[in-house]
C-alpha cells in the first residue's frame, strides 16, 4: 500500500458499513445508520468513529488513504422507488412502442398470468418521439436523419420539462452516426441536460434490450451524478490525495466521472463485491468454488463463483426493466433477520418477504414491533444471547419474543412455542436454499462442489443448516462477515466492460480478421481508459468472451475464450467449448449443427495492489479460555433442548477446535455450530466449519 490506510464504504438501506485496512495488517470495522437523503452524513458519522478508534483526525485518515471505495444503493433505490428523473426518448419512427412490446411476452414466470399487470413505463408514450431515419443491418444508411424532427422533438421536451434524454435508433450498433448527430442537437438545444445513446450504453444487438438499458441509464444517471459529486466534493474537502472509486455491478471499481454517466452500471453496486471477497477468503484453503450468501435484516443475497470466475448476468429483467449490461448474478430474496412471521388466511405459516426493517424492527428490540420476525425466533431457540448483540449495545427481550411467537404463530397453529420457532427457522432456511439452488443447480452447477461462505450479520445463525440442506461440507465465516461487501471493495480491481456486435456464421469462411480487429479495437479503448486512470501498462490485463448460438436459435450462450489472435484452430476449440457449455446449461448439444457468433466482449482490468492483512498466530490458548457459559438451544422440532456451549469469538485462539452444538459470539454476528459440525479459527481470521463425520 502506498499510504497508511485503505477504506471501503458500503452504503446500504439500513446501515452504512466501513472497513479500514491499515498497512500493518490491522482491519477495523465500523457501522453507522444510513442517511439516504445525504450519504455524506452517514460517512461523516463512520469517519468520526474511525477517528476516535485510531486517535487521528478525519482529515489525517482520509489523506493517508491510498483508496477510498464507495458501494452504494443510490441507483437501486431510485429505481425501486421510482425516483429517477423525467426522461424523453428519441427513437426510430415506428419503434415508439418497443418498451411496451418488450419481447412479445411478460417476464419468465408470469408469461401466462393474465392478471399480472404490465410494467411501469419510465418514459410515457407522449415523451417517446419518433424520428425518421434508418440504418440497416449492414451499417448502410437507408434513410438519412431528418434533423428538423430531432429539433422539434427537443423543443417538445423543453416544454415538458424533460431532465434527461435517451436516444436509441435501430441498428445504431452497426453505424452510430445518426445517434451521435441527434445527441449533438440535444446538447446544443438543452445544454446541461443529461443525454445518452444506445450505441454508447449498450452497443450490442437486440433493439428492446438496448432501448430499455439506455432509458434506465438516462433515468438514473442525473441522480447518480448528484450523489457522486457530493461524495467527491466531501472527500476533496478533507484533502483526499486520490479520487474516490465507486463499485460497479460488474464486480469492479470505477472513478466517479465514469459512474456519473453510467448509472445503469451501479444498480447492483452493493452486493456485487461479495464474490471477490468470497474468493479471497477461500484462496488460502485452495477453494475456488464458492457460494456466498449474505443475510442482513431485510434481504438474502446469493452469488456463485466457479473456478475463480463469478457468474455475470446480461439481458435480464431487473425490477421488471430489461438491463443488458453485465452484472454480477445476485439472487435476492426477502429473507432476513427482520422477515415477518405470521399465519395466513389459509392456515399456512408465512415467513417474509415483508420485513420489520430497522423501525420498528423485531419484537425483541422493544421499539414497537408486534409481529414476530426471524430474529425473534432465533432468540427463542437460544441462538442469541439477550446481552450479547452488537457488542452488548442492544439488549433483547426474550419474553416479548416468546409472547409474539405464541400469539401470532403457535396459538393459531395449535402447536408449542418451541415448534413454532423452529418452524419459522426451517421455513426461512428452505426459502434461502431454494435461492441457492436457482444460482447453482438451475445453471448447471452442483452445490455439493462448493464451499458456502457466510456474510451478513444474520447468516451465521443459519449457515450450517443451509449447508446440510444443499450438501455442502465446508462453510467459511470470516470475522468481517457482517461488513463483507465493504471488505470486498478494498480487495477489488478496476474493471470496465467493452461490448460490440460482430454477427457471423462460424462455418465456412468466417471473417476472423474482422473479429480480431474488433477485439483489438475494444481492448485499445480499454487500455487508454485505464492508462488515463493512472495505471501502468504492467497493471492492465483483460479477458474475453463471446455470445454464440446454433443457427436459428433465439438466445445466445456465453463462452469465455483465451486472449490472443483467433485462428482457425483456436476457433475450433471455441466451438468445442460452446457445445460443452450449451450441454451444461440445457442438457444437450448439437455439434453437427452450424453455429453463429452474435456479440463479443472484452473485460479490461486495472489490477490494484491488495492490502496485507494480519495473520493470526497460536497464542497457546485453550477452548475453555473463550468459554462464556452454557444456555439451552433447540436444533430440531422434537422439543429436546440441548445445553449448548457459548464461546467468545474475540477470545478464541487460532487452531482451537470447537465441536457442535455450540454458539460462537462475535461483536456483530453469532455463529451457530449445529450438532455434527466442528469449527476452527484459521490464521486468515476466518472460521472454517466442516462436517465432523466427514472430516
Amino acid at each position: 500500500m502506498r499510504n497508511k490506510y485503505r477504506l471501503g464504504i458500503d452504503a446500504g438501506g439500513t446501515f452504512t458499513d466501513f472497513v479500514l485496512a491499515e498497512n500493518n495488517g490491522e482491519l477495523r470495522v465500523f457501522k453507522s445508520p444510513s442517511t439516504p437523503q445525504d450519504g455524506t452524513i452517514a460517512i461523516k458519522a463512520g469517519l468520526a468513529q474511525m477517528s476516535e478508534a485510531v486517535g487521528r483526525s478525519i482529515e489525517e485518515i482520509v489523506q493517508d488513504c491510498d483508496l477510498c471505495i464507495n458501494g452504494t444503493t443510490v441507483a437501486l433505490n431510485a429505481l425501486i422507488e421510482k425516483k429517477g428523473v423525467k426522461v424523453g426518448l428519441l427513437c426510430t419512427a415506428g419503434h415508439e412502442d418497443s418498451l411496451e412490446i418488450r419481447l412479445g411476452h411478460k417476464e419468465e414466470g408470469y408469461r401466462y398470468e393474465a392478471d399480472f399487470p404490465p410494467a411501469h413505463m419510465i418514459v410515457p408514450r407522449h415523451l417517446r418521439r419518433p424520428i425518421n431515419e434508418r440504418v440497416i443491418g449492414t451499417g448502410e444508411v437507408d434513410q438519412p436523419l431528418v434533423e428538423q424532427e430531432v429539433r422539434d422533438a427537443v423543443s417538445y421536451f423543453k416544454d415538458q420539462n424533460v431532465e434527461s434524454v435517451a436516444i436509441s435508433f435501430v441498428w445504431a450498433v452497426r453505424n452510430s452516426a445518426h445517434e451521435k448527430r441527434a445527441k449533438e442537437i440535444v446538447q446544443e438545444m438543452m445544454p446541461g441536460v443529461f443525454v445518452c445513446t444506445g450505441s454508447e450504453v449498450y452497443p450490442q444487438v437486440r433493439e428492446y434490450t438496448r432501448t430499455s438499458t439506455t432509458v434506465v441509464n438516462a433515468y438514473l444517471s442525473p441522480v447518480m451524478r448528484r450523489y457522486v459529486q457530493k461524495i467527491d466534493d466531501y472527500f476533496k474537502s478533507l484533502g483526499a490525495k486520490y479520487p474516490v472509486r465507486y463499485f460497479q455491478s460488474n464486480g469492479g471499481l470505477a472513478i466517479g466521472e465514469a459512474m456519473q454517466g453510467r448509472a445503469v452500471n451501479a444498480i447492483n453496486s452493493g452486493p456485487a463485491s461479495a464474490p471477490q471477497a468470497g474468493l479471497f477468503v477461500g484462496q488460502p484453503f485452495g477453494i475456488n468454488n464458492v457460494i456466498t450468501v449474505d443475510m442482513g435484516g431485510t434481504s438474502f443475497d446469493i452469488t456463485l463463483t466457479k473456478d475463480g470466475q463469478t457468474n455475470l448476468n446480461k439481458n435480464i429483467d431487473f425490477l421488471r426493466y430489461r438491463i443488458g449490461v453485465p452484472m454480477i448474478q445476485v439472487e435476492t430474496l426477502g429473507a432476513g433477520g427482520g422477515s415477518l412471521c405470521q399465519v395466513d388466511q389459509y392456515g399456512m405459516l408465512q415467513v417474509g418477504p415483508e420485513s420489520a426493517g430497522a423501525t420498528p424492527g423485531p419484537v425483541c428490540y422493544g421499539k414497537g414491533g408486534t409481529i414476530p420476525a426471524v430474529t425473534d425466533a432465533n432468540l427463542v431457540l437460544g441462538y442469541l444471547n439477550p446481552d450479547a448483540i452488537l457488542g452488548g449495545t442492544i439488549n433483547l427481550n426474550r419474553d416479548a419474543a416468546i409472547a409474539a411467537v405464541k400469539k401470532h404463530v403457535a396459538d393459531p397453529l395449535g402447536i408449542s412455542v418451541e415448534k413454532a420457532a423452529y418452524g419459522i427457522s426451517t421455513i426461512v432456511n428452505l426459502n434461502m436454499v431454494n435461492g441457492i439452488r436457482r444460482v447453482s443447480i438451475e445453471r448447471g452447477y452442483d452445490p455439493r462442489d462448493f464451499a458456502l461462505l457466510c456474510a451478513g450479520g444474520a447468516a451465521g445463525m443459519h449457515i450450517t443448516a443451509l449447508a446440510e440442506e444443499i450438501g455442502s461440507t465446508t462453510v467459511l465465516v470470516p470475522k468481517v462477515s457482517s461488513v463483507f461487501c465493504a471488505f470486498g471493495q478494498i480487495i477489488s480491481d478496476v474493471r470496465y466492460n467493452y461490448l460490440a456486435s460482430e454477427p457471423m456464421r462460424l462455418d465456412g469462411d468466417a471473417n476472423l480478421d474482422a473479429l480480431n480487429a474488433k477485439f483489438e479495437d475494444l481492448e485499445q479503448q480499454g487500455r487508454e481508459h485505464l492508462l488515463s486512470d493512472g495505471f501502468n501498462p504492467d497493471d492492465i490485463s483483460y479477458t474475453r468472451s463471446v455470445e454464440m448460438r446454433y443457427v436459428g436459435q433465439i438466445h445466445e450462450c456465453n463462452v469465455e475464450i483465451y486472449p490472443g489472435k483467433i485462428c482457425r484452430e483456436k476457433m475450433s476449440a471455441i466451438l468445442d467449448d460452446f457445445h460443452k457449455r450449451h450441454e451444461e446449461l440445457y442438457t444437450y448439444s448439437e455439434p453437427h449443427n452450424p453455429v453463429e457468433l452474435v456479440n463479443i466482449e472484452s473485460t479490461m482490468v486495472g489490477n490494484v495492489a491488495k492490502p496485507n492483512f494480519k495473520t493470526l498466530e497460536f497464542q497457546g490458548g485453550k477452548a475453555e479460555d473463550a468459554l462464556i457459559g452454557y444456555r439451552p438451544a433447540l436444533f430440531d422440532d422434537d422439543g429436546h433442548w440441548i445445553d449448548t456451549a457459548v464461546y467468545s469469538g474475540p477470545k478464541l485462539d487460532v487452531g482451537i477446535e470447537i465441536t457442535g452444538p455450540a454458539v460462537v459470539e462475535e461483536p456483530t454476528t453469532n455463529i451457530v455450530v449445529r450438532p455434527g459440525w466442528k469449527l476452527v479459527l484459521e490464521p486468515n481470521q476466518c472460521y472454517r466449519l466442516t462436517r465432523a463425520s466427514l472430516s
